[in-house]
Order: structure tokens, then sequence, then C-alpha cells
């Protein structure tokens, strides 16, 4: 049994006090016990957040925690307080869970992003559980006169054995919250988890399957006026003049003026990015009002010019600074530039061995290009907000992943005290990176401030797709060299995008070849960009994955072996000192999905491609069965096996793990987003191609390791590897190899 403390250097991590009416409440910060190391803080911003919360014990024994980051379907608002029930001992049907609003005096880096925070939260929650635990324990002894270690808790219920007496945790809270935090607690060995490891469902199911309002969409309040604004058609331009009078005379319209989002003084942090600051804006009573005097707005449009786009990061504070040209942009000269840099020498990140000499003594060098356009979040509840903001205060309320920093976006706006602004969170209706960057707060609240009323400001689905925060676009060169029997004795990959690289220069197959390159390049663009689903490995995952196959058919191997002969390599004579990985659990993953599939006993019609790969400290393998029906593949079964350390909700694990399989089939198949001078070809549904419900795997089976590592990130290490599995599987069923995705486009080709 673990024992730990509850201080961390000079941070108190707990208090206790006493409720109105008797019970119990416990503050702590859910983080305090987790500090971020200097490799945690030079990574990007999805790698690193922190959270707070309350434990709250009535005298009716019901407990309620509150879930202070935001909630976008990962489901953490009921897998974390599954992790401090279980360390209170407390039955799971007496717990309530809250969604808290956003407080910066309680509760630190209230965030949504980089599947951290199970990983994060492990210790602090547990802490926080076992920490009250033992208040109520102590009041216990004190109230019957005998040692806390005798007094034993379970499902809510304290008891002494001796003595045969026993009270619930609410009978006792009081006197609990009178009860020294104390210094160090015990910890339950994952052997005697009751609620950890069991399936539990979502908190606000009922309510969601019920329509209940739960979402930014939702909101009202009387009073509310609806917003919509019109930004620049294409990348590269601003506005030069508005007629509003055909606007202005239409039915239920309030006002039409601009804005400009954020004032040129003004120091941004990374979450604060856009391409788009100067607005026409349309307010009036109704969406549909609104919506159709924009459509009657008369606007002129200029190009911009070159600018540097300069922000701090979200932690350590370090600014960094982007080119935006000037410009109108076009995905057919991006594809050249691209070709171009991916053929050419560029910043070597890492070199192992002599890779030069290497390729030039091989008998034999494979060489495959990858491609991946740039790609829209496309949630399914597009971007909106409410604001309420008077000469004293601003409040808000909406769906965004960081509160937090939004809040000092906006007060710095408005003019206002951080303190006179406060921001509600409501249920996301998808995020996965697009709303992390909140400028529509600051849009919101900007209008509201200029109407003195309550507004909703809501985009359409074309504003929401044209607006930018995409996934950028990538290329990758990957070549290996071979001796005269075919053995592997190079690997050397160059990457590359719009406007970043995908790289990862330290991770698989890093380290289990002697002679190893990795160069990086990028090329500056107007075109706005942001975190998407498992950022940069959501490509490179998937192209590394499909050129291993190739390397192990050049090898004349099984894709499965090739891959742990490799990882056997990085496990028991590792090259370099950088690898960012355990190739004994990468390898683990491996050998599970290879089992579970009766990989080496597939049926003769079946066609199967496989991928592996580890990203948010997670590992994941993946093996995609795939048949070809009237010309059509179609995919059968997805395995995929998974090292996430501890499942703390196994539901909701598999949930995750299932919706990240068919997201990474959709958007490597079929999605996409190209430019035509700057203008986004892709505006709606009718032409951004998502998955469709029969597209989707005929079944899915997710595989969880055992072990009792600390959990770590699942939200998004599923979606990465599928994209390889894929385009391997297709490659069986067809006898060509897919490089460039969509991999619908060139679907018709193959199977011709």
């Amino acid at each position: 049994m673990a024992t730990v403390k509850t201080t961390l250097d000079r941070r108190t991590f707990l208090q206790a006090s006493a409720l109105a009416g008797g019970g119990m409440m416990l503050r702590f910060s859910w983080l305090a016990g987790s500090e971020p190391t200097t490799d945690l803080l030079d990574r990007v911003q999805e790698e690193w957040f922190d959270l707070n919360g309350f434990v709250k014990i009535g005298t009716d024994g019901m407990v309620t925690i509150m879930s202070p980051n935001p909630e976008i379907g990962q489901n953490v608002k009921t897998s974390m307080p599954m992790i401090v029930a279980e360390e209170l001992d407390v039955d799971w049907h007496q717990v309530v869970v809250e969604q808290a609003p956003l407080n910066t005096d309680i509760f630190t880096r209230q965030l949504a992003g980089g599947s951290q925070s199970i990983r994060q939260g492990w210790q602090g929650l547990r802490m926080a559980g076992a920490a009250a635990r033992h208040m109520l324990r102590e009041a216990a002894a004190q109230a019957w006169g005998v040692s806390a270690a005798d007094v034993t808790t379970a499902a809510g219920v304290l008891r002494h054995p001796g003595s045969g007496r026993s009270a619930s945790f609410g009978a006792l809270a009081s006197a609990a919250a009178e009860r020294p935090i104390p210094e160090e607690v015990e910890l339950k060995n994952v052997k005697d988890f009751t609620i950890i490891g069991t399936p539990r469902p979502n908190v606000d199911g009922h309510k969601i399957v019920t329509g209940q309002p739960l979402f930014g969409l939702d909101y009202q309040r009387d009073g509310m006026l609806i917003a919509m604004i019109a930004h620049p058609p294409a990348f590269g331009m601003k506005l030069k003049s508005v007629d509003d009078t055909a606007a202005r005379a239409m039915p239920g319209i309030r006002d039409v003026f601009t804005i400009n989002t954020f004032e040129p003084d003004y120091d941004k942090h990374m979450f604060d990015a856009t391409c788009f600051t100067d607005l026409v804006v349309v307010v009036g009573n109704t969406t549909w009002e609104v919506m159709n005097a924009k459509k009657a707005l008369q606007l002129e449009w200029e190009a911009t010019d070159e600018y540097l786009d300069t922000y701090a990061h979200y932690i350590t504070g370090a600014k960094s600074s982007r080119r935006m040209p000037a410009g109108l942009e076009d995905s057919r000269t991006h594809a050249a530039q691209m070709a171009e840099l991916g053929a050419r020498s560029a910043n070597v990140v890492r070199r192992d061995g002599d890779p030069e000499t290497a390729f030039a003594n091989a008998a034999r060098v494979l060489e495959r290009s990858y491609t991946a356009p740039f790609l829209a979040h496309n949630c399914m509840e597009p971007m909106n907000f409410f604001a309420n903001v008077t000469d004293r205060s601003a409040e808000l309320a909406g769906p965004v992943q960081t509160p937090e920093h939004m809040e000092r976006s906006v007060a710095a706006r408005l003019g206002l005290p951080l303190g006179r602004v406060d921001i509600q969170m409501t249920r996301m209706g998808g995020g996965f990176g697009r709303r992390l960057y909140g400028h529509f707060l600051v849009e919101v609240a900007a209008i509201s401030q200029k109407m003195n009323a309550p507004i909703k400001l809501v985009y359409t689905r074309e504003d929401d797709m044209t607006y930018g925060i995409y996934r950028p676009s990538y290329h990758a060169t990957y070549r290996a060299a071979f001796d005269a029997d075919d053995n592997l004795t190079a690997l050397h990959v160059r990457a590359g995008g719009i406007p970043e690289s995908p790289l990862f220069a330290n991770r698989f197959p890093a380290g289990a070849v002697d002679n190893y390159l990795a160069e990086a390049w990028a090329i500056d663009s107007n075109v706005s960009i942001g975190a998407f689903r498992a950022p940069r490995s959501n490509f490179i995952a998937g192209a590394e994955q499909a050129f291993l196959d190739e390397v192990a058919e050049t090898m004349g191997k099984d894709p499965i072996a090739l891959r742990l002969e490799l990882l056997d390599r990085a496990r028991t004579n590792p090259v370099g000192e950088r690898n960012d990985y355990d190739a004994a659990r990468y390898a683990g993953v491996l050998e599970l999905v290879r089992d579970e599939s009766d990989w080496g006993n597939a049926e003769t019609d079946l066609h199967r491609g496989v991928a592996a790969y580890f990203c948010h400290n997670t590992y994941v393998a993946q093996v995609l069965d795939m048949v070809v029906e009237d010309g059509t593949p179609v995919i059968q079964d997805v395995h995929c096996a998974i090292d996430c350390g501890i499942v703390v909700n196994p539901l909701a694990a598999t949930n995750l793990a299932e919706g990240g399989i068919v997201d990474g089939i959709g958007h490597a198949m079929y999605s996409g987003l190209t430019l035509t001078d700057g203008v986004p070809d892709q505006q709606n549904f009718d032409r951004y191609r998502l998955i469709r419900h029969g597209e989707a795997p005929k079944a899915i089976h997710v595989h969880f390791v055992q072990n009792e590592i600390d959990p770590t990130g699942l939200g998004e290490p599923p979606f990465p590897p599928v994209m390889g599995a894929l385009a391997n599987a297709l490659y069986r069923a067809t006898g060509k190899r897919v490089y460039d995705q969509p991999f619908a486009r060139q679907i018709g080709v193959l199977m011709g």
C-alpha cells in the first residue's frame, strides 16, 4: 500500500471546512501532486494541463464532486470523480457530479487537451479521496473512543468490527471536517479497487439522450440577441468597405457594425490564434433573420500585407513568431512546394551512425513519399458563445477548451479587471483541438459590449469551415537502405508541412536502426492552423507505418515480425539515448493484437493491415480486416490493443478507442480541405466528405493490456495508427499502395 504526502513544497494540497447545516467540504488541487517536468514544459500546448476541484459530503451521505475541466466527450466528467470515489470508499450511487465554473482563484489550468487529464490528475485525485477517508476514520475513532487504525470503510459506511459500531459518512462528515489534514495518506492497492476498472455510464448520458440543455447552442437568456459575423472569403485578404443598407432594412435586425477582435497592442497567447480579426457583425432578434441579413451585406475585400504573428506559450510564457506571408495561396502551389522541399536536404533533427555512407553503399534503396491535405475540425456543434457585458462585468457561457486562458483575453479586450470576467462552461458538441482557440469568446464579448445587451454569437457551418484553425497539410519522404541480403542498414525520414513539420525524431523506429537520419522543414503560410486530434501524429503515424510495411515486404518478412524484431533491438541494444518510448510496452501491444486478431490464420478473402504507434504516453496497435464487395473495399473488423496503464472506466475507454478508430478511418479515407486563390473549396458537407455509418467497421474489438502502471492518455492515441493499418489493408486488397490522403480519391484507379 503506497503512501503519499498531502503537501508539495509550499503548496497546500488540501483544505477542509464544515458546511452550513452539517457536512464536510474538502477543497483540493487535483494536480498539486504532479509537477511539470522540463520536458513537459517544452512540449506544445496539447501536452500539459492542470485541474482543481471540490469534494462535498452531505449529512445524508451524498458526495458531490465538482468537475472543473471542460467536458468535450472524453468522459472525464465521469472518470475523474470515479478516482476520488474509489479512494474515498463511497458507494458510486451516492456520488453526484457537477460541472464547476471557471474560477482562477480556486482552480488552475482549467483546460481540456492532450489526453492528459487522467494521467496528470491520477495522483492528486487519489490523494483527495484518501485524505477525506482518513479524516472520516479519525472522526469515527474520536466519537467511539477507539483507534482509527481499527476503523474500516466500505460503500460510504464506517465500521468498528470490535465493537460492532457503524455510521454513514454523512453522519460524521461535520466532525471529519474539523479534523486536521493528514500530512500523508495511504492509497489503496490496485487489487482492492472496486470502482476503478469497472464500467460506469456517462453521468450526463440520460440528459444527452433526452435532449436536456447541456450545450452552448442550448443556452438561453431573457432579452438575448443573436449575432453572426462575416469574415474575409479568402486567407490573405482583409475588409476594405461595407455597404449594409439592405441588411439594416431587413426584419428583426438591430445593428450592423465592424469590430476588431484583438487590439494592436495586445500580447497574444497561443490560444488566441486566428487569421481574421477585422469582422462585420450583424445583430438581430433571431438566427434566421440574422442569417438572411448577413447574406444581404455588400462587402469589399483587399489583400493583406505580410506580417509577423507572435504568441506566448501558455505555460512558459516563451514567445514564438510565425511569418504570415502576403498573397492568395493555392493547394496546387502548395503541393509543388512540398514536393520540392521534400526532395531537398533540410534541418537535421537527429542523426545516428553514418546514414549517408550506408545509403551510398546500399544494394537497394526504397523511397516513398506521403501527403495529406488540410483538415477542418467540423465539430457537430459549430462555434458559439454567449456574453452579457456591462460597464462593470462580463458574464460568458459556452463551449471552450481553454476557459482560463480566454478569460485573460476577454478581460484585456474589454478593459476589465480579470476578476470581473466570469466564464461558465457548457458541455461541448465536439472539440479535439478546435475549441482550444477561443477567438469567438473575444468576438462575442466585444459585440455584447458594443450593443450593451446579452448576445449569443453563432457560426454557420460555412463560417466554421472557412475560418481556419485547420490540421496542417503535410508531406513526408521515407527512404530505407538494404544490403545485398535485403537486410535493413539505414532509415531516413524527411518530413515537413504547411506551416509546420509533423516529425517526431525520437520516436520509433529511431533507436532501432544503426544508421538513422531525421530532417524537418516547413513552409510559411497565411492559413491559420491549430491542434487537431493527436497533433502531428495524426499524419506521421500513418506514413511511417505504411512505409514499414513496404520495408517488411522488401525484406521478405511478416509485417508484425519485422516490427517486433526492430523493437527487440531497441529494447536490448538501443541506438542513441533520446528514444522516447518503452520498447517492451510497444512490443506488448503488437503481440496482443497479433494474438487477439489471430493474425497468422486469416480467412483467404480477408485482407489485413497492421499498424502500431506511440503518442500521448500510450501504446496502440491495430489490425484492420478488409474484404472487397462488388469492387469496393469494405472494412469488416478492427482489433485494437492498447497499453494506457490502469483503465479507470473500461466503458468510456472502449468508447474513446472506437470513436478514434472510426474518426481516423474517415479522415484518411475521405476528408480534405483545399484552397483556390486563398478560398477554401469545401465550405459545407456537400463537398467536405466525412465517413458515413455504412462505411464504419462492422465490428471493433478493443483489448487493454492489464497492468498496474499509472494511467496515460487515451482520447487521442487510437486515432493515428489506424490510418496506416487502413493503407496497408488497401494494398492487400488491391495490390497497389496508396500514398496520398484522402485515399478515396485513389480507390477508383486502384479498383479499376
